[in-house]
């Protein structure tokens, strides 16, 4: 069994600036890796420094722990670990934020997804995903933390009123933007040929889920299929910066 890993982040078709943060890293065994997306907010410097933050912060955690085997790795310790991680993030992030007033906006998404072995553990805030693309389908495995998210859960929209929302956009969970953080968390088994796809709304809000696959089809290589998705963002003239990180599983 092998990974393989690649991400790329681009500003878009629209924005000055590169709010967005990919990062991700395998150990040496072959048999754990990390991956990572965070979408700044907070205005032009705040979501670069808050977005920054959170992924450093996340890689500093995981990282010593994803180095050795993945043997003697529970479910809750895992959990546990990430829980730690977020928490770490988010303190780095309030203590930025405390120190300069222009930065007293801040905060960012964030999604983390830990492989180990055939398995996916998912953490979350914010409305970046992840998604396992499976047998034709890219099936979403996070729940975004936005109001147009709860107003389509309590039967107020539909998703054909989505894009009229006003404030499609407002989070209503980020990082950095509470004393305690408590990210969604979730266990996916992976099969051969899966791919993890992680990604910023910039990706979700510029190419529809079913082009997806058929992007990655005809492209070779996993650097290359994540130049085709940032690709078909930009053709889209995306309005937000596009960041995505692909994963896939291979025996």
């Amino acid at each position: 069994m092998r990974y393989r890993i690649a991400g790329q982040s681009h500003r878009g078709a629209v924005r000055k600036s590169n709010q967005d943060v990919v990062d991700w890293r395998e150990n040496d065994c072959g048999d754990q890796a990390l991956l990572v997306v965070a979408d700044g907010m907070g205005g032009y410097q705040g979501g670069e420094i808050a977005s920054r933050l959170a992924v450093d912060a996340v890689v500093e955690a995981l990282e010593p722990e994803i180095s050795g085997p993945s043997r003697g790795k529970t479910g809750s310790s895992v959990r546990e670990s990430l829980e730690r991680a977020f928490a770490l993030a988010n303190e780095r992030i309030l203590s930025q934020r405390s120190e300069d007033p222009r930065l007293d906006k801040m905060g960012t998404t964030l999604v983390v997804a830990w492989a180990i072995d055939n398995k996916a553990h998912i953490a979350h805030m914010g409305d970046s995903r992840c998604y396992c693309l499976r047998g034709g389908q890219a099936v979403c495995l996070t729940r975004d933390d936005t109001v147009v998210q709860n107003m389509l859960e309590d039967g107020s929209i539909t998703e054909a009123d989505v894009p009229n929302v006003p404030f499609r956009n407002v989070l209503t969970r980020a990082v950095g933007t509470v004393e305690q953080v408590q990210p969604s968390y979730r266990v996916e088994s992976l099969e051969k040929g899966d791919v993890l796809l992680l990604c910023s709304d910039g990706l979700t809000h510029s190419v529809p889920e079913a082009q997806w696959l058929e992007i990655l089809r005809d492209s070779d290589g996993m650097e290359r299929r994540v130049q085709a998705l940032v690709e078909a963002g930009l053709a889209n003239e995306a309005g937000d910066n596009v960041s995505v990180v692909l994963l896939t599983l291979e025996y």
